[in-house]
């Protein structure tokens, strides 16, 4: 009879299943969404953001009723509650969040350099960042919503389960940059999504996770433009401040969600 932590949903192979599972419900409802558009009158980015809500709610829906599982215990399975949560971790975790934009903009406009993106990379980015109402809203708050409740709220809560934490966190993180399908969001994906990993296994909540995915994605939008333009002068202040931002956010969430004993140098 297999133990419980061997048969915790979902495995990596189950996980892989469960992406190909959402990429083709979201397929099929974009086509038919597409075939229905003579008196829908969408444009291809509402479609997009359409398809990618109702393919994740039936997945969501399948899996979620499969396990046993309540949107509330989804969300927030930390024993502190979720107003404690909001006000006293998620604003040190939005002050990682200018370190991040710089450092991954930066690693991201070396690789493009290196590698140009394609043209259907370059019309993808286009249209994410287009400044219409459905951009912003894929951006902004449906990716980050929808993918912290797949990625982290089912995938890395079983895989920290099954797996040691460390192993769970990368694997899932992996698998998060690889679901975007282009070397460029997969090694923001690979980045953004250890830290968010970190922080769930160290919180048990999506709240704070959520928050950061959030603040990330509409900061690359406000600002993108800003940094490519920007003068050296100006760039130098916008890291410094960006590092003494992070530093400030990790000091005060190493003191509020490590161990005792880690922070004290001790074996945890």
């Amino acid at each position: 009879m297999p133990s419980p932590k061997s048969a915790a949903f979902p495995s990596v192979a189950q996980a892989v299943l469960l992406f190909v599972a959402l990429f083709l419900c979201e397929l099929v409802i974009g086509a038919a969404l597409r075939d229905a558009n003579g008196w829908l009158r969408l444009t291809s980015m509402q479609i997009g953001v359409l398809a990618a809500v109702l393919g994740n709610g039936c997945v969501f829906a399948a899996v979620m009723h499969s396990q046993g599982l309540g949107y509330r215990s989804l969300f927030h399975q930390s024993r502190a509650s979720a107003g404690a949560m909001l006000m006293l971790v998620v604003p040190p975790v939005l002050l990682l969040v200018p370190a991040l934009l710089l450092t991954l903009t930066s690693a991201l406009n070396i690789m493009m350099r290196i590698a140009p993106p394609s043209a259907w990379e370059e019309a993808m980015f286009s249209r994410m960042a287009d400044g219409s109402v459905a951009a912003v809203l894929a951006v902004c708050v449906v990716a980050p919503l929808l993918e912290e409740m797949l990625f982290r709220g089912i995938v890395l809560r079983g895989f920290l389960t099954r797996y040691p934490r460390w192993q769970a966190i990368f694997i899932s993180a992996l698998l998060f940059g690889a679901a975007h399908m282009n070397i460029y969001q997969f090694i923001v994906g690979l980045v953004i999504g250890t830290v968010l990993g970190w922080l769930y296994e160290r919180t048990r909540s999506l709240i704070p996770c959520i928050a950061l995915h959030a603040a990330y994605n509409t900061t690359t939008l406000l600002l993108g433009d800003w940094l490519d333009a920007a003068s050296p002068s100006r760039l130098l202040w916008a890291v410094l401040m960006a590092l003494a931002a992070a530093v400030c956010g990790v000091l005060v969430l190493r003191a509020m969600l490590m161990p005792r004993a880690a922070r004290d140098g001790s074996s945890a």
